[in-house]
């Protein structure tokens, strides 16, 4: 692996650092490589290193390819209600970088960004640089979430997070418990039974979506609505609304709905929420019937809301049969012994939390998360790009990532700060 680094010397001095050289910080470089402002995009890793390394063998996009809308360059595949699988994502960012002539240096670790005399002081492995302005564009996946409890469980039972899976064969022979129904958790799962693997399903209180209703996708109607041009700020609760899980569906083999009550209908056994571990025993809360009421709540919400635009703007669609609870649990199993029951795997897929332990600059709230108005901080200089519901619900997607790029790029051009009078003393 070979990487474009560059060891300043000096405390070299530009107008934008950006940290990350995913979608989101390599679109904010395009928009300042276009307004002329100089910049220098920073990345441990390489570039899109998360679509790369961070996603298992069978991934694949849950949106259309249609939504990738990464900077002057969409989707020009002949497939654009199709879902891209991992190569097809890599090929499609790789071609975007290619399109410009990115400041990137790969490699490079940042360890710490303080604002000294107001000017950021950005030190890494590499060298120490300056800058007016600080773009984080490194995302909220650094720090997989596991339970504190999770230490408790018998060492001879494997414990895996959904970062580490790549394929069925990384899990022991026996049982899997999968632990999570986001987006994660429940392509897993699927992942083991089309393998013909052992699995169970701990299920958590995450939404569902239909996928394909009268006559489209849901993400289509959703689109036509002008759902994803809501802001956060016009949300009821935005807060709330900034930390919910997104609603789990699949684009695997085309794309399909995911009805857990089909699969245990199928034979897949299923908990509710696990609480706790010891030793061997596994303890579940009594939630499972909730939280499958709760998803197909959601579920049904999509629906009517795409019913109500239908009959309002006098649409001819085709109608869908009525929606129909094809199981429900006899009773709730809060307590199993995970020997006894074949157990030797468990796969978290609870999560992620974003690490900012390296950014020494008031923007944070006392939750640990940035403090911004479409990615604009009150802190002058600093600015996020990549969250999810940054400003809308696709600015941590291909969808909207690049409107986002632009106003921040733009925001920074707009402040016309000379680059080349503050070079300051070497390291």
């Amino acid at each position: 692996m070979s990487f474009n680094t560059l060891i300043p010397k000096s405390r070299a001095h530009v107008t934008t650092v950006i940290v990350g050289a995913g979608q989101a910080g390599m679109s904010a470089s395009y928009y300042l490589c276009q307004a002329g402002v100089d910049h220098v995009v920073l990345e441990r890793h390489q570039r899109f290193h998360a679509w790369k390394e961070d996603r298992w063998d069978s991934f694949c996009l849950v949106t259309p390819n249609w939504q990738c809308r990464l900077p002057d360059f969409p989707y020009r595949g002949d497939d654009p209600t199709g879902f891209m699988v991992k190569n097809e994502i890599v090929s499609y960012v790789e071609g975007f970088c290619d399109s410009f002539d990115a400041p990137l240096h790969e490699g490079v670790t940042v360890t710490r960004v303080e604002k000294v005399d107001g000017i950021f002081e950005v030190d890494t492995d590499q060298g120490l640089w300056s800058a007016d302005n600080v773009i984080v564009a490194s995302g909220g996946y650094d720090r997989p979430i596991t339970p504190p409890f999770a230490s408790k469980l018998a060492p001879g039972i494997m414990q895996i997070h959904s970062k580490s899976y790549r394929r069925p064969s990384d899990i022991p022979d026996g049982t899997c418990l999968v632990v999570g129904t986001g987006q994660s958790g429940v392509q897993l799962m699927e992942d083991l039974r089309i393998a013909r693997r052992d699995v169970r399903l701990a299920v958590g209180p995450a939404p569902r979506s239909p996928r394909w209703y009268r006559g489209k996708d849901a993400t289509d109607w959703l689109h036509q609505m002008g759902y994803y041009d809501i802001t956060i700020a016009q949300q009821p609760d935005p807060k709330s609304t900034e930390a919910k899980t997104n609603h789990y569906m699949s684009g695997r083999d085309g794309g399909h709905e995911i009805d857990l009550r089909r699969f245990a209908m199928q034979g897949l056994q299923m908990y509710g929420s696990v609480s706790d571990m010891d030793g061997t025993t596994i303890r579940f809360l009594p939630d499972l019937e909730q939280n499958l009421d709760d998803a197909d709540k959601s579920y049904l919400g999509i629906r009517e809301t795409i019913d109500h635009y239908i009959a309002r703007e006098g649409i001819d669609a085709p109608l869908e049969p009525p929606f129909e609870k094809v199981w429900r649990p006899d009773a709730e199993i809060t307590e199993i012994d995970a020997a006894v029951e074949g157990i030797t795997s468990v796969l978290w897929c609870i999560g992620f939390r974003p690490n900012y332990d390296w950014l020494q600059v008031d923007c944070l709230d006392a939750r640990g998360r940035p403090v911004h108005t479409r990615g604009v901080c009150d802190e002058d200089g600093m600015f996020f790009l990549g969250l999810g519901w940054l400003h809308t619900w696709g600015s941590g997607r291909f969808l909207s990532v690049a409107e986002d790029a632009a106003h921040v790029a733009m925001t920074i051009a707009s402040q016309n700060k000379p680059a080349t009078k503050r070079v300051k003393s070497a390291v």
